[in-house]
């Protein structure tokens, strides 16, 4: 592991594995650097891979103060200034949409990958959903917390958020994904503003995910002028964990392009 220093001085963990043309990997809401380890074997074969830990997430520096998508796109921006060359970004779930806006930033990138970017929760709507969460880990509820960030913004099915039961994040990753939030409320829900995005760019869902993941992917891919749009067959929105060889493997077919 390496440690870097973004431009306001946070600090920011980083780890490198493998040789050739570099991609960065930008991990979702609770998540962290170990978050990409299943996939990182399938891809390092052939490239540099770089993982970090997004802000708020340990072993890298908290946030002080609330959190906006600007914040980890200065981030990433540290982070390929280590890397020293322009890079490809795979971004998931959260971090898909980090990487459309550092796309947007004209950060050093050659390609984006997106996978299931959850667009739809962007906007003031989220406000009342933000304050929530906020007290529930005041008072240290975080099952409670937890539920809440699954069903109002990753908007989980009610079923599968029964099977889960009374599962609550640990302490520091749903203190990291109160900071996703911040930065979500003050994003703009429009997807057309990314017409502009001028990049070769990968869109990837499950075909089993839940809505409004694989319409909100399908209403991108019809918004960007060079994207190409990838189902992965059978699986859900955990696809880096259950389906790493298959996700790598939509990555490095389109690399190869």
């Amino acid at each position: 592991m390496q440690t870097i220093t973004a431009a306001d001085g946070t600090t920011l963990a980083v780890r490198r594995t493998g040789e050739g043309v570099p991609v960065v990997l930008v991990h979702g809401s609770a998540g962290g650097l170990d978050s990409w380890d299943p996939v990182v074997p399938h891809l390092a074969d052939a490239f540099e891979v770089w993982v970090h830990a997004r802000r708020g997430y340990p072993p890298s520096g908290s946030v002080p103060s609330s959190k906006t998508f600007a914040d980890d796109v200065a981030d990433l921006r540290a982070v390929l200034g280590r890397v020293g060359r322009a890079a490809h970004l795979v971004g998931g779930s959260y971090g898909g949409t980090v990487a459309l806006h550092a796309a947007r930033a004209g950060l050093p990138i050659r390609s984006v990958t997106v996978w299931e970017a959850p667009l739809y929760s962007a906007g003031p709507q989220l406000q009342p959903v933000l304050d929530r969460y906020r007290a529930l880990l005041d008072t240290g509820d975080l099952a409670t917390a937890s539920r809440l960030f699954a069903e109002r913004v990753a908007r989980v099915p009610a079923a599968m958020l029964d099977a889960l039961g009374d599962t609550a994040m640990d302490p520091a990753e749903a203190r990291g994904c109160l900071h996703d939030l911040e930065a979500m409320t003050a994003d703009d829900p429009d997807i057309d503003r990314w017409t502009g995005l001028d990049v070769p760019t990968l869109l990837m869902n499950g075909s089993q995910t839940w809505s409004p993941m694989p319409e909100t992917t399908a209403a991108l891919a019809r918004a960007l002028p060079r994207a190409e749009h990838v189902v992965l067959d059978g699986q859900l929105h955990f696809a880096t964990h259950t389906a790493p060889e298959q996700f790598a493997a939509a990555i490095r077919s389109f690399l190869s392009r």
